[in-house]
């Protein structure tokens, strides 16, 4: 959520990062400045009301105490009318506050000045590409091949217990996933992440805190019994560790990690770009998020994709990064940098990761605050970025390293696996 002290003396910045999404905001602008303003009168006259009341009401003691009867109950009548203006300034101030609130939980984040202006990924700028596509003989098969034939992952089984998005991993392919999780989480430690294991649902405050509501509502998978959702990453619940929380050091830089699996509904997603693993209802990821103050968001950002790069390069996958264009920057991040492998059997790129820096907009909805060097309250700078996202680095190792005769398994890999290399007869 956009602060409004920021709305009011930076208008036209504001205006112009909201429109390198293709959205003009003039109008929700002004309406929150100009309810702002009748918010702030209001709140003058009510206190003005309280004061007076205060004072009438001592008056109204001591003149009981001196035996002033009827001077005494002329005051008190008096008051009747001052608390029923009281209230009515009361229900003014929750409706203002109300609709602000609104208007202010309907603007997505201000895009940087690094984000390109651009109305969808065609318009997203690539900054960088390390690794070259592995030489595959034209019979190289795509992942959804390779796992029936190896036995590694069951999309029909998948079918038949839940739906289409819900693969069964099993033999070589579960120890892969498995080992997979290990080792990104392991990276994550030696890089000074704490590990969570989190809750796989969470409220609708939750969801308000990180920007996924109302955002995202029809994407996420809804309990309707328990008033929960089912999470669309782990940086939803890591992130709400902080919600409602003062720090009160300035010299902080927390780093929490966490593996868990993801639902998305995707709704309306079909078509070859949906096949296989390339996209899923269920999914596992491992999460990596920064708490930073204002001085350090900026380091930390290329901390974290710094890390990814040595994810993927000790993979030894292909890849792409990518600055997504405003019309294509997730609704709460100012900032986003997403990572591709090439798939060289499917001879296109696919996403694995995005890295996003959300300056103050979600802690201003989780109230995450620090206090400064002069001990002054300041809200905190929120991070995120998938470390990895597992179902695309499985389809890209499958296909990239598959051979004649079994499917090679990258050497990070092997302590976690106890395999070098898949077969048919394991």
């Amino acid at each position: 959520m956009i602060e409004i002290q920021r709305i009011k003396e930076r208008t036209e910045e504001v205006l112009a990062g909201i429109g390198k999404r293709n959205i003009d905001a003039t109008k929700e602008i002004a309406q929150i400045i100009a309810l702002d303003s009748e918010w702030r009168q209001n709140k003058t006259q009510l206190q003005q009301l309280e004061t007076e009341m205060n004072s009438i009401s001592k008056q109204i003691g001591i003149l009981f105490s001196t035996g002033k009867q009827d001077e005494a109950k002329a005051l008190k009548a008096k008051t009747v009318v001052l608390k029923e203006s009281l209230q009515a300034h009361k229900q003014s101030e929750e409706q203002l506050e109300k609709q602000i609130n609104n208007l202010l939980f309907s603007l997505p984040n201000v895009c940087t000045e690094d984000v390109p202006k651009g109305k969808d990924e065609a318009s997203n700028e690539i900054i960088e590409e390390f690794g070259s596509s592995p030489s595959l003989e034209e019979s190289s098969d795509a992942h959804w091949d390779l796992a029936k034939e190896y036995g590694l992952i069951d999309f029909e089984l998948g079918v038949k217990v839940t739906g289409a998005g819900f693969p069964f991993y099993r033999g070589q392919g579960a120890r892969l996933q498995r080992a997979l999780v290990s080792f990104f989480l392991d990276e994550a430690a030696d890089a000074g992440y704490e590990e969570f294991v989190s809750p796989l649902m969470v409220n609708e405050n939750s969801g308000k805190g990180t920007g996924q509501l109302p955002d995202k509502e029809g994407q996420m998978y809804y309990i309707e019994a328990d008033d929960l959702y089912m999470i669309p990453t782990a940086e939803v619940p890591l992130t709400n560790i902080y919600r409602n929380v003062l720090l009160p050091d300035p010299n902080f830089s927390i780093k929490l990690t966490g593996h868990t699996p993801c639902f998305r509904r995707e709704a309306g997603s079909y078509g070859k770009d949906v096949r296989g693993l390339n996209r899923l209802h269920q999914f596992e990821k491992v999460e990596i998020v920064r708490i930073e103050n204002e001085e350090n968001a900026a380091r930390a950002l290329g901390e974290m994709i710094s890390h990814v790069k040595s994810l993927l390069e000790k993979l030894g996958l292909q890849y792409r990064i990518l600055r997504l264009c405003g019309g294509d920057t997730g609704f709460a991040a100012a900032i986003t940098y997403d990572f591709e492998v090439y798939s060289a059997a499917q001879k296109k790129w696919l996403e694995v990761s995005s890295v996003s820096r959300f300056d103050t907009f979600q802690s201003n909805r989780l109230k995450l605050r620090y206090k400064d060097e002069n001990k002054k309250s300041r809200l905190c700078q929120t991070l995120n970025g998938s470390a990895l996202a597992l179902p695309r680095i499985m389809a890209a190792l499958l296909e990239n390293n598959q051979l004649k005769d079994g499917i090679n398994v990258p050497s990070c890999l092997h302590k976690y696996t106890g395999f070098k290399k898949i077969s048919k007869n394991r």
